[in-house]
């Protein structure tokens, strides 16, 4: 599969994090090796598909909204890993956390040991902290 103008952007990512392509390279394909075959897709559709969502971040305002997000426990919540910490210690679970590794290891150790959908991402400065995935009980 091709997305039309992927490369050239791709290239701009390369050189403005200073990552490597073979760095990048290597990490896609060790992550792919040990992530389940089968996906749960169906899962991230269930909770997703003609549902708000609520995406958060570890922005500045986190802290603010932590007492709202309380108040809508049944709305699917899609959280970036630098905000994982902040829902697991106002004991909101995460329902979906896209993650490069980069966040808090313990909380997404302990998001990863629930249901939670654990979409991770590769590059070439994670490829150390890959091998967690294999802690994660519903991973992409």
């Amino acid at each position: 599969m091709t997305i039309v103008g992927w490369e050239s952007k791709y290239q701009d990512i390369l050189k403005d994090f200073g990552y490597s392509r073979k760095k990048d390279t290597q990490s896609c394909k060790l992550l792919d090796s040990l992530l389940p075959k089968k996906t749960p897709i169906v899962k991230i559709r269930n909770l997703i598909e003609n549902k708000p969502v609520f995406v958060i971040g570890a922005g500045p305002s986190l802290p603010s909204c932590i007492s709202i997000l309380k108040k809508y426990k049944k709305i699917t919540k899609i959280v970036a890993d630098g905000a994982t910490k902040a829902m697991i210690e106002n004991n909101l679970k995460p329902d979906i956390v896209v993650t490069d590794l980069d966040g808090d290891i313990k909380s997404l150790k302990k998001a990863g040991r629930t249901n939670t959908v654990m979409i991770v991402h590769a590059h070439g400065d994670n490829a150390e902290k890959i091998h967690l995935v294999k802690d994660f009980k519903n991973c992409i």
